[in-house]
């Protein structure tokens, strides 16, 4: 209950200001071009990944990101021990999330297209390749597949941008992109 109400209860019959109009114009248009921006980067930006998803048990999923990477590890990492696959250009590679870690970390060709599948044995977590702007919920029971090339040399990191616990500032893996025939 309002202190002083209205003397008018039916607002909606009162006659709008014009500087309120200038506004409610103005945010108008603004929203018109901000939904044709959305289009005009959807459909001309080439900014959007492909959008293949498929529903997967996740211990199938880590069965295959399994026997990825035991077929196509070629060293561990220094830093973590963790493997890194190696698969040849044009191929299918894993990389799956569970609590705290990408695994297993990839060693990718520059120039080579390649069908990235990821998804989650536990938890949602977030699939965010740095500096890059690929950008992804990743949740357990639904295998997403991007189609990646990698267009310069070096080191990505992959970091979970989704909370997942008290590891998730931990949960952080990596994609090396070497020149076609050299490896890192």
């Amino acid at each position: 209950m309002a202190i002083h109400p209205p003397e008018q209860t039916i607002w909606w019959n009162e006659r709008i200001e014009r500087g309120e109009l200038v506004w409610i114009g103005v945010a108008f248009l603004w929203g018109v071009i901000m939904f044709s921006m959305m289009v005009y980067w959807h459909i001309d930006g080439k900014q959007n990944l492909s959008n293949e998803a498929y529903r997967i048990d996740p211990g199938v999923f880590e069965q295959r990101t399994e026997e990825f990477t035991k077929k196509f590890t070629v060293r561990e990492d220094k830093n973590t021990g963790y493997p890194v696959a190696k698969p040849p250009a044009g191929g299918d590679v894993y990389m799956l999330a569970r609590l705290w870690e990408w695994w297993p970390m990839l060693e990718l060709e520059k120039g080579q297209t390649y069908r990235l599948h990821l998804s989650s044995l536990d938890w949602q977590h977030g699939f965010s390749l740095q500096p890059t702007n690929i950008n992804l919920q990743v949740h357990p029971g639904i295998m997403h597949v991007v189609t990646l090339t990698p267009t310069e040399t070096g080191s990505f990191g992959v970091v979970c941008n989704e909370f997942c616990g008290l590891g998730h500032h931990q949960m952080v893996g990596r994609i090396y992109v070497v020149e076609a025939g050299k490896s890192q």
